[in-house]
């Protein structure tokens, strides 16, 4: 894609987002929520960022299918050559406790494979662009994964560990899974992993950003991921240095295969 052509996508993201800040800083009395489901937390800002970048995107890229954690799954977007895959506000937990944490997500989809990604933070005045073979950035400046190459000591986004994983190091957790990936992107964490079973709309963003800085991203089992699938989710996320990938994935491996079979 063109260097040009990514702007009105940013454009749209951004307003989008700054929306969701208006609505942010006004706290509880603009802001009503409730529960999906129990534990998962949705607000009106969520639906309205979404219907905002829907209306946005769709009028930019018509052909692409469409995939959002708030809106009804069409299975119209498994024949579409392009996809837009969407979290409106990523980290909703943050957003509704006034922490800044939380980001809007959009990511561009082409046959399985993101290339255009754009994250706004607004609350916390950060911008992260990537698209496909051109790099990933964070308010225009270029970024580049951590270059770790010993797993002990990692620097890992969290407010506590498993005790197997005692020898890692935490760092500063947002709520955001997109914004944690993308603090291994700028070398502010060396890893990211998760082993419950997370939707494309998480992480399809963040993945082209960290990628696109030199990380690499898996599941859990460290097999690669593609999107815009029938059933929009992975077996958990593995988002590291290039250096550590393999003695995480043998870490990981073993409770990541009883995640699944507990799936089943």
């Amino acid at each position: 894609m063109a260097d040009g052509a990514i702007r009105p996508i940013i454009d749209a993201v951004t307003q989008a987002a700054d929306h969701a800040l208006e609505l942010w800083a006004g706290g509880a009395t603009l802001v009503k929520r409730w529960e999906k489901e129990p534990g998962q937390p949705v607000c009106d800002a969520d639906i309205e960022v979404d219907t905002m970048l829907r209306e946005a995107l769709g009028q930019i890229a018509p052909d692409a299918g469409w995939l959002s954690e708030e809106t009804a799954d069409n299975a119209a977007r498994l024949s579409a050559e392009r996809v837009w895959v969407v979290d409106p506000i990523d980290g909703t937990r943050d957003y509704l406790g006034g922490r800044a944490g939380w980001a809007v997500s959009v990511a561009l989809v082409e046959q399985g494979v993101p290339i255009v990604a754009v994250l706004a933070a607004p609350a916390r005045n950060e911008l992260w662009i990537a698209q496909a073979g051109k790099g990933a950035h964070r308010n225009g400046r270029a970024l580049s994964a951590s270059a770790r190459l010993q797993l002990p000591g990692a620097r890992v986004p969290a407010d506590i560990l498993p005790r197997a994983d005692r020898d890692l190091t935490c760092v500063l957790r947002p709520n955001s899974i997109a914004l944690r990936m993308a603090m291994v992107a700028a070398d502010e964490a060396d890893m990211v992993a998760g082993l419950r079973w997370g939707y494309e709309w998480d992480i399809a963003a963040a993945a082209l950003i960290a990628a696109e800085a030199g990380a690499v991203v898996t599941d859990a089992l460290g097999a690669g991921l593609a999107f815009n699938q029938p059933d929009p989710v992975a077996l958990g996320l593995l988002c590291c240095a290039p250096g550590i990938h393999e003695a995480a994935v043998d870490r990981l491996s073993e409770r990541a295969m009883k995640a699944r079979q507990e799936r089943r």
